[in-house]
């Protein structure tokens, strides 16, 4: 996978490679257990300082989409996407939630939808 920064972005460089990492792994590009590059070599090809491509892989980390094997590098976590099971959980809590509210789960799922246009612009 080629990685690119887009300069004229209002997006941070650690985010866009957030994004294209995560892209990569939905469309099967990076398969689970694919290698990274390292933190150093993403850095030097991006132009980038090797603390914002470590941003990118912690968060990347944190959300068990790639986990770090200490001196082997970076890989796609072999259970994949790890975002799709946190918004699967997000989303259990939030039927659970509005089955105690006693709310209509058309409504609320009308006003879900509408959140999530407005927090995506």
């Amino acid at each position: 996978m080629r990685f690119r920064i887009d300069d004229e972005s209002g997006v941070p460089p650690f985010e866009q490679v957030k994004h294209q990492v995560i892209e990569g792994v939905r469309s099967g590009e990076l398969p689970a257990g694919a290698k990274l590059p390292t933190v150093r070599h993403l850095a030097d090809e991006l132009g980038l300082a090797a603390n914002t491509v470590a941003r990118a892989y912690r968060e990347l980390e944190h959300a068990e989409i790639i986990e770090t094997r200490g001196r082997n590098g970076s890989f796609v976590a072999a259970s994949g996407d790890g975002t799709r099971r946190q918004v699967q959980a997000a989303a259990a809590v939030f039927a659970e939630r509005v089955r105690q509210l006693g709310a209509d789960p058309d409504i609320a799922l009308d006003l879900a939808a509408a959140a999530l246009r407005e927090a995506h612009g």
